[in-house]
């Protein structure tokens, strides 16, 4: 059997931290460019550099996107990029251009080079004539069936790798290559500046009456006609291993840390489950739906993963997340006292309830007993967010344990 890595989002590098503590084999982010979400938050060089200290330092990896759909005004800057990484020294570039690969070949062949999703690899030649490029994993297209994927690893060399989004958002547009923000809003998602025009709600308009706005029916308040579900195979892990995928790669570098630290959580004990022993996976499943829940959503689905998604894929009604807990923050450290230092994320108060979610799996409901400002002052609460505060929680604390109050 192979045993499968645990790939996750990283937006920035607190998130990197929460998402190591909270379970990841491998964590894959962005530079300040030529990735494919320049509205996150990424990182600069010196945050890059610790990040990777600290994934290494704790036995995990770091993959770093250069998958932008370059243009001949990019390369310059690329090169330049590329020699960054070298010194930086990630396991491996996630890139989706050939241009861009033939670079990385050349400026830092000692990094791992991985095909991204965004190249569109639909079958097994595809991979091959990466492997020959000298890529040591390509990323499966969204389009693919499992049975495909295993048709896939059957026809691969041994020491090629699969890798395949598991979990999060759906792109409407094939393999990721959408026009459609381009066009209406001149940002283009194959540059990183995607607006995601696929979750907006839309109307007819006809052409000579141009203010009257007539509703593409599905119910009273129209339709999201592109808005997918969100992707959630948590319940299929034994499928994804038996067909060979070797990273199972969570989508969501704009997601916060609680999101992070939620998913990556469950998806690391699951995975750990079903590796001790298929039936401890299975009889612990209402906790990994329990928990996947716990996070903000749009419903899920299983994707493209069973054949061709069935009407019940899309969202029609609302592109509406569901979500069930606020993020208050992280314990940064703990003083002699016991109390937690945090940053605060979202306000919260003095008698109020909240958890504390723990890397090993444990959610401990606590009630605030005390808050501190930065000169010690108690506070009922703390006026501005990203406030320094010390919080004792009557309960012992550790650093990264994550706060979060329920909705």
């Amino acid at each position: 059997m192979r045993r499968p890595e645990l790939l996750v989002p990283a937006s920035s590098l607190e998130v990197l931290k929460i998402a190591v503590m909270f379970g990841a084999d491998a964590v894959y982010i962005g530079g300040e460019a030529f990735g494919l979400r320049a509205k996150a938050k990424n990182f600069s060089k010196e945050d890059m550099r610790e990040g990777i200290e600290f994934a290494h330092a704790h036995g995990v990896k770091v993959h770093v996107t250069v998958n932008i759909l370059a243009h001949n005004y990019d390369l310059e800057g690329v090169r330049e990029y590329l020699k960054e990484l070298k010194e930086l020294k990630p396991d491996a570039l996630i890139i989706a251009d050939p241009g861009i690969f033939m670079y990385a070949k050349e400026i830092c062949p000692e990094i791992e080079r991985h095909v991204s999703t965004q190249a569109n690899n639909t079958n097994y030649e595809t991979y091959r004539f990466w492997y020959q490029l000298g890529a040591k994993r390509v990323v499966t297209a969204r389009e693919l069936s499992l049975a495909e994927i295993k048709e896939i690893r059957e026809h691969i060399p041994e020491d090629m790798e699969v890798e395949s989004f598991i979990h999060g958002a759906m792109c409407i547009s094939y393999s990721g290559r959408c026009l459609l923000s381009n066009y209406l809003v001149g940002r283009d998602a194959n540059q990183g500046a995607c607006t995601h025009p696929c979750r907006w709600k839309y109307s007819i308009v006809e052409e000579t009456r141009p203010n009257e706005y007539m509703p593409v029916f599905e119910n009273e308040r129209g339709t999201y006609i592109f808005n997918s579900k969100d992707l959630c195979m948590i319940e299929h892990l034994d499928d994804l291993i038996e067909a060979g995928v070797d990273s199972m790669k969570i989508e969501g570098r704009m997601k916060t840390a609680l999101y992070v630290a939620t998913v990556a959580r469950t998806y690391r004990k699951a995975i750990d489950d079903y590796l001790e022993s298929p039936e401890k996976y299975r009889a612990n499943m209402s906790w990994y739906q329990d928990q996947i829940s716990n996070c903000t959503y749009r419903q899920f689905t299983t994707g493209f993963f069973y054949g061709k998604p069935d009407h019940d894929a899309q969202i029609y009604d609302s592109n509406t997340y569901v979500k069930e807990y606020t993020y208050l923050g992280f314990i940064e450290a703990v003083d002699e006292e016991g109390r937690g230092q945090i940053t605060q994320r979202n306000k919260f108060t003095v008698g109020e309830t909240i958890e504390v979610m723990k890397p090993n799996g444990d959610n401990i409901s606590v009630t605030v007993k005390a808050i501190y400002d930065e000169e010690g002052n108690q506070v009922e609460s703390a006026p501005h967010p990203q406030q320094k505060l010390f919080v004792d929680l009557g309960t012992p604390l550790s650093e990264y344990d994550l706060l979060r109050r329920a909705e």
